[in-house]
């Protein structure tokens, strides 16, 4: 990332752990960039159990599902999606930020970019930035739309005129498990801080679906994007060609891929249905809403 964009603009880049970084991790980093560091440690009230589960249930569903799917008897990686779902944006590190964008280990990005992308979210009125859209497990979101309709039902002063919500839902009421892959994202975080996300955030948390399933923090976001905002608020960044663990993708656009380096397989989002249902489906009305949330979750 430091090679593709971030020499040109040397915004700060911030590394968040539950534990101490060490003073050979921190000289290691601020030797390979001249922008700005910051090193910081996550609150012990941010990282641990949800106080709406108990470790003895947690324990239970961590055997139950150890080799149903991946992390399936992980508690960290549970933590993990917690935190990322209703945590980081909180973190001080962060409190005067109005976008971030989320880099992890293992990642690599394949082509330059010569522009500003927070510019360019700010400049469109854009909230929501994503690369890779596959689908979940349905194992590890059994009740997921289940609980997210029922907070749909109870709080629509939330939702806007129109909403997105046809690409994660289908018009019988099915979940499609299509999310926006967090690893990677540019977010206004205004909208994370909002009344509306934190009301969702709190309920899904009270529903204890972080710890007995596996509800990750990409599901989360991504409902909530297509829930609460428009389609025109969420962009597809084709441009930036990005790799992690699982999937790749690198544009098709010459244009584009004239700026990139890329490894065979990195067509995923021309061949995913996620993408492709992105392009098909279009916002919905508030009270269309409300009766696809009413109609019966369908497994």
């Amino acid at each position: 990332l430091e090679d593709r964009f971030n020499w040109r603009y040397h915004y700060p880049y911030i590394f968040l752990n539950d534990e101490d970084f060490t003073e050979e991790f921190k000289e290691g980093i601020r030797s390979i960039t001249e922008s700005p560091v910051y090193f910081g440690k996550l609150p012990k009230e941010h990282w641990g159990l949800s106080p709406y589960v108990t470790e003895e249930k947690v324990k239970e569903a961590l055997e139950r599902n150890r080799d149903r799917y991946l992390y399936g008897g992980s508690y960290s990686y549970r933590l993990m999606c917690r935190y990322q779902s209703g945590f980081i944006y909180k973190h001080p590190l962060l409190k005067d930020l109005d976008y971030y964008w989320r880099i992890e280990p293992d990642v690599h990005y394949y082509c330059d970019l010569p522009y500003d992308p927070f510019k360019y979210m700010r400049d469109n009125k854009l909230v929501y930035g994503y690369t890779i859209s596959p689908v979940e497990k349905p194992e590890t979101v059994e009740t997921f739309w289940d609980t997210t309709r029922k907070w749909i039902l109870e709080n629509p002063d939330y939702l806007q005129d129109k909403s997105f919500i046809h690409w994660v839902v289908n018009e019988k009421g099915r979940y499609t498990t299509c999310h926006f892959w967090s690893n990677f994202e540019i977010v206004d975080l205004s909208f994370y801080r909002s009344e509306a996300y934190e009301s969702y955030f709190e309920h899904l948390d009270r529903a204890g679906g972080f710890f007995y399933e596996r509800w990750g923090d990409a599901p989360v976001h991504s409902m909530a994007a297509a829930v609460l905002l428009r389609k025109e608020q969420i962009h597809w960044f084709e441009d930036i060609g990005y790799h992690h663990p699982g999937y790749s993708h690198c544009p098709k656009n010459p244009e584009m891929a004239a700026r990139c380096v890329c490894g065979g397989g990195s067509d995923y989002m021309y061949r995913s249905m996620c993408s492709r249902r992105f392009g098909e489906v279009g916002n919905i009305f508030k009270d269309q809403v409300l009766e696809l949330a009413a109609l019966p979750d369908k497994k």
